[in-house]
């Protein structure tokens, strides 16, 4: 299997992972499922796996029990061995994953699977007593979700024929004429907003947030909306930032605002696939900053949370 994107069957979907028993995805228990692909290069990302759309490799270097079978199997030899251990030429890797098929120790895995509507539903289903006992369901992520947004709709739809909730977690950075046929089968939108200010948006994430914004107005209208941001110190935290936020959050009229705290531990996962990690030197905000961001939010008349 080669590095090739989502070029497969029209009823298929790239996910990178199934997580149930959620519960900061939307109201009550729920089942997330991860899509994998995304339209922003955000430098605190703490999913980096889900960025790329096609499946990749993950190394695990405390599982490795140097068997040599990855290095024998690798056709381009970017796999060695030596007193340190194992090491991948990640500039030599092809992403062919054959080295992850022949891993007795699981000591490098594939991230990123191929499946249809129909394997999704199976494992949502599993847990629909959860679902009706705690008002929960199911969300879909990513990643941006919206690059499969053909694969997503179709999943919706099935859930809600089935009577489960539906919630869809994106940074809304896709064309009007996508998100809207998803919609259709939406029963809550948990909306990301990195920075109001579209430079330094530019700056974190790779893209401007004009297309952003202007479709969250667009949402808002339509489907129950939770607008989220993702508090970043020293990038958009800021006593501006923040207010220009709750400023845009009131008039928008959504339901609330959540303040999700930036996750150091997310930088553990870039080496393993070969990348560097750009926010070594940032810390998670203390609780003065997040109970701070939380009250200028309030002051605007909003319901704000910490975390969800």
């Amino acid at each position: 299997m080669s590095a090739r994107g989502f070029e497969r069957l029209n009823d298929e979907g790239l996910v990178f992972n199934i997580q149930k028993f959620s519960i900061h995805d939307g109201p009550g228990i729920r089942t997330t499922v991860f899509m994998k692909g995304c339209s922003l290069q955000c430098k605190w990302c703490s999913n980096p796996e889900s960025i790329k759309p096609y499946p990749e490799i993950m190394a695990f270097d405390i599982r490795c029990i140097g068997c040599g079978k990855c290095m024998q199997t690798c056709p381009v030899g970017a796999i060695s061995f030596s007193e340190k251990g194992r090491e991948i030429d990640w500039a030599k890797c092809t992403l062919c994953l054959e080295c992850a098929w022949v891993c007795p120790a699981k000591a490098i895995e594939c991230i990123g699977t191929y499946v249809t509507v129909d394997d999704v539903l199976k494992k949502v289903e599993e847990d629909s007593i959860f679902y009706q006992n705690s008002g929960g369901g199911m969300t879909v992520s990513g990643g941006e979700a919206l690059l499969q947004w053909e694969f997503i709709r179709e999943l919706f739809k099935r859930c809600r024929d089935r009577g489960i909730h539906t919630a869809l977690d994106t940074t809304g950075n896709a064309p009007w004429r996508k998100i809207e046929k998803v919609l259709e089968h939406v029963d809550l939108v948990l909306y990301d907003c990195k920075h109001m200010d579209t430079r330094k948006h530019r700056e974190g994430t790779g893209v401007g947030n004009e297309l952003i914004l202007k479709n969250a107005e667009k949402v808002a209208l339509r489907v129950r909306t939770w607008l989220r941001i993702p508090l970043i110190p020293d990038y958009n935290d800021s006593e501006w930032n923040i207010r220009e936020l709750a400023e845009f959050a009131s008039r928008i009229n959504v339901e609330k605002v959540s303040i999700l705290p930036y996750n150091e531990l997310g930088g553990s996962k870039y080496p393993k696939l070969g990348q560097a990690y750009r926010m070594e030197e940032t810390a998670a905000p203390d609780v003065e900053s997040l109970q701070k961001a939380k009250e200028t939010i309030e002051s605007r008349g909003l319901k704000a949370e910490i975390g969800r």
